[in-house]
């Protein structure tokens, strides 16, 4: 089975539409689906009608509950601004949805354990990246029983082995944070235990076009999106 792991998706409906096109059998989304993007209820709805499963994110759980989503001091008044206007646009239903998405999901395939969560197995705001040191790793991974882990939040694709966990993060697909301005995902294949990242361009034009008209801070916001990072 080829299993489609999107992250990230931050209200960038056009990027989420490019994503689901690359050929997969089962998908699963790590959270993030709002904030910084000008379609966060697309997002949801498309999310819910294609019944696919969900982990709760930071950003997700902010505009669900009016939390502080532990951004950074760099993007945190962009993420302060954007959740007005997500919280302002988004139903009762699509608000619903972001309040009963899990912390975390597990199944087996094959034989092999997988697990999926947003930032660490500890929390959604801690960050695993490539650079991480080893001993930080073991200390987040080191209460769960998996063989492969998936990940969000950092915005950075990578595979990486930690002792015996192989760590898969399929990067962001609608707030690219690694200088690739392609929206980001990742198949793992259940078979051969193989992922692969991949990089889709999008209408990239369209979605600056709802920013300039709907959402604050616009400039800043596109810039972003042109740099990726």
């Amino acid at each position: 089975m080829k299993l489609l792991i999107i992250s990230d998706i931050h209200g960038n409906k056009e990027a989420l539409d490019a994503v689901m096109a690359v050929l997969h059998d089962d998908a699963i989304c790590l959270g993030d689906l709002v904030d910084y993007g000008p379609s966060p209820g697309e997002c949801i709805d498309l999310l819910r009608e294609q019944d696919i499963l969900t982990i709760r994110g930071n950003h997700d759980n902010a505009v669900a509950f009016e939390m502080e989503c532990g951004c950074g001091y760099e993007y945190k008044h962009l993420s302060i601004a954007t959740r007005k206007y997500t919280r302002d646009i988004l139903n009762d239903t699509q608000m619903d949805f972001l309040r009963k998405l899990p912390m975390n999901h597990e199944r087996i395939e094959n034989e092999v354990k997988l697990y999926f969560t947003h930032g660490s197995p500890l929390s959604f705001y801690d960050y695993i990246k490539p650079d991480t040191p080893e001993e930080t790793v073991k200390e987040y991974i080191e209460e769960v029983d998996a063989d492969f882990i998936f990940i969000g939040h950092s915005h950075i694709p990578f595979t990486r082995k930690v002792g015996d966990v192989t760590l898969i993060n399929p990067g962001s697909v609608g707030q690219p944070r690694d200088g690739d301005i392609r929206a980001s995902c990742a198949v793992f294949d259940t078979d051969t235990l193989q992922a692969e990242l991949i990089r889709v361009e999008y209408d990239m034009e369209a979605v600056f076009d709802k920013i300039r008209k709907n959402m604050p801070h616009a400039d800043e916001l596109i810039s972003i999106l042109k740099r990726g990072k």
